[in-house]
């Protein structure tokens, strides 16, 4: 099977960390592209960097890579295969998940040297 296409959005990111306890800020609900986790520990929300969100701990200036997809649920290996490109470059990355495929987030910096460390692996990259 040939390797995924990855495309960067636009956009960059921050990830943010919340009291479990806090409620999700309505304008994320505005953005074109978010994620929201939350565990007994934590809330985490990543937007784009145009929405400002008070928050305990903020990190910024991320861009995303998204896996064309869709992926099936069935596949194997993807997230772990991309990861593990992303880690011998020594990237640092922050992933999340849909139904359909998966997002890898590196910072802003380092987006040229993850393309082409893909690239040099067989992934397609637009950027």
């Amino acid at each position: 099977m040939p390797k995924q296409t990855l495309a960067a959005l636009p956009d960059t990111f921050t990830i943010y960390s919340l009291p479990v306890s806090a409620p999700i800020p309505a304008q994320i609900f505005n953005a074109s592209v978010y994620f929201i986790g939350k565990t007994k520990e934590e809330l985490s929300l990543v937007a784009p960097d145009t929405i400002h969100i008070d928050a305990d701990e903020a990190d910024g200036d991320w861009r995303v890579l998204e896996v064309l997809g869709p992926l099936q649920l069935s596949m194997v290996g993807i997230m772990a295969q991309i990861g593990s490109v992303l880690a011998a470059a020594k990237i640092s990355i922050f992933v999340v998940s849909t139904f359909e495929t998966d997002f890898f987030l590196v910072k802003s910096k380092n987006l040229q040297h993850a393309a082409k460390a893909l690239e040099a692996d067989g992934y397609k990259v637009l950027l």
